[in-house]
């Protein structure tokens, strides 16, 4: 029990510590007259791994007349054929498409 409270005080004396330091250093920037314009530029969201994407990457491994089977939130999976038959590649639904299983 002592360990606890010992561990609890010192955590409460950092956190009290700490905050007059933030205050003053808030106050510590130089003041300007001149105004930043921020420049954006329009990016695409990033978004997953998109269908056409997954249908790509699994022609380019070697499967034919692919077709998508299942989309969930964690994979997109494709279906298709190969030399030996019906296969099924899984594809992670994150930028780029990195491939889970074969």
């Amino acid at each position: 029990m002592s360990h606890f409270l010992a561990k609890a005080s010192l955590a409460a004396l950092l956190a009290l510590s700490s905050i007059p330091l933030a205050g003053s250093a808030a106050f510590a920037a130089p003041q300007t007259d001149f105004v930043v314009k921020a420049q954006y530029y329009h990016r695409p969201p990033v978004r997953g791994c998109s269908p056409m994407q997954a249908i790509r990457k699994a022609r380019y491994s070697g499967l034919r007349d692919v077709r998508i089977s299942k989309i969930t939130p964690r994979r997109v999976v494709v279906a298709g054929r190969d030399r030996r038959g019906w296969d099924r590649m899984a594809f992670a639904n994150v930028r780029g498409c990195p491939l889970m299983y074969r």
